[in-house]
């Protein structure tokens, strides 16, 4: 839903990095405690057996997010954008595409695809539930307070419900929303102007999250309840980011024109793959006196990067002979972005701003030059001050 800084890497899928903002973990401790105290009543069983179907529960639909924002994904590889990677944080998931859609057929097509991914999650869970439970599963569905019903349809009907909760919610019409991307798909389609399509959606965004605030105060005040605060919180969230939304577009468009090959230096210092470690700290570190450089094969395919202390723990081992092959960091596709792609692509690369450059290649993978982080902050300051065309 909301862009989200630095996260803890959890795995990756497709190629696709998934991690988690640190808010994750309350979140995830949160709906624990709420769903076993729920369950509890629910399940004619033990409390531990209500805590691990809890358990499982939020797991299971953290998994579905993951699924949902995975939709995205593929559709936007499809399309020829790609994800840098999957976070999940307080409230939702979110995929961070390399760069924006470049029609409206293309913000329609990723847009859509998250929420259909929910929708196969909803139809297994149902269709799981009744084909195993038929009434049982219908009454762990609507928590039928006279009602015992098992784990397994209690977990089924739980996330097949909090998973058309999501569905419904998601489908609102308000940007960022993916409701909010189909409206922006189709105002694009009507107008032919992205920034003024983003505009209309942002305005039914920044409407429904007023709204969202609005409803939480009401319900804070009038019944006291504590979750009245958390709707506000997600209104506010939503506003601002419908408000981000604008501005970032019309950036976009100023940075459009401008490919990573025109801000990179196309002449980088490079360490042969097969070079002595000795070699790499006379004739490089000792030479240029930094920290990394990047390392390539003799075809002059980009690898991965080595670092000063590796070299020196070769050399305090005695080994001055490893290739430098053998104790470098390999690339595992963050560390580059191609040499042709949009500047746009870089301004969401975690491995930019951890080691301050990424490695420009061709579409063979051989090492082009070296965009850093100062080069996209001065690429940066000339489009904000060249006025929109």
């Amino acid at each position: 839903m909301f862009s989200r800084g630095g996260s803890i890497q959890l795995a990756r899928i497709l190629g696709i990095r998934i991690g988690v903002d640190p808010s994750w973990f309350l979140v995830l401790f949160l709906f624990i405690f709420v769903l076993s105290g729920s369950f509890r009543k629910a399940l004619d069983s033990s409390d531990t057996v209500a805590y691990l179907v809890a358990v499982a529960s939020a797991l299971l639909f953290f998994g579905s997010l993951v699924l949902h924002e995975l939709g995205h994904a593929i559709a936007a590889r499809r399309q020829g954008i790609e994800t840098t990677g999957i976070d999940l944080w307080f409230f939702g998931g979110v995929a961070k595409m390399s760069r924006d859609s470049d029609s409206p057929g293309t913000e329609f097509k990723i847009a859509v695809a998250g929420p259909l991914v929910t929708l196969v999650v909803i139809a297994v869970c149902i269709g799981v539930g009744v084909a195993i439970g038929g009434r049982e599963f219908w009454d762990a569905a609507v928590l039928d307070s006279d009602a015992h019903v098992g784990p397994a349809f209690l977990l089924l009907s739980w996330l097949a419900s909090i998973n058309a909760l999501l569905f419904v919610f998601n489908l609102v019409p308000a940007f960022p929303l993916d409701g909010g991307r189909i409206a922006r798909a189709l105002a694009w389609k009507v107008t032919g102007d992205r920034v003024r399509a983003t505009r209309i959606a942002a305005v039914l965004g920044q409407g429904f999250g007023y709204l969202l605030m609005g409803f939480g105060i009401f319900v804070f005040i009038r019944f006291g309840a504590l979750n009245g605060l958390l709707w506000v919180v997600l209104g506010w969230f939503l506003a601002s980011a419908a408000r981000g939304a604008v501005a970032q577009t019309a950036f976009a468009e100023r940075l459009q024109s401008v490919t990573v090959a025109d801000i990179m230096d196309a002449e980088p210092v490079t360490v042969p793959a097969d070079l002595p470690a000795a070699q790499a700290l006379d004739e490089y570190f000792l030479r240029y006196g930094w920290d990394w450089f990047p390392v390539v094969e003799e075809s002059g395919r980009f690898v991965g990067l080595v670092r000063r202390d590796r070299i020196d723990e070769e050399l305090d081992a005695a080994r001055p002979h490893t290739p430098v092959g053998e104790v470098m960091q390999a690339d595992d596709g963050d560390g580059h972005v191609r040499a042709d792609a949009p500047l746009e692509a870089v301004l969401a690369s975690e491995a930019l701003r951890k080691a301050g450059a990424l490695m420009a290649v061709d579409p063979d993978g051989v090492l082009r030059g070296v965009v850093t982080l100062e080069q996209v902050r001065r690429a940066l300051a000339a489009a904000t001050s060249r006025p929109v065309a």
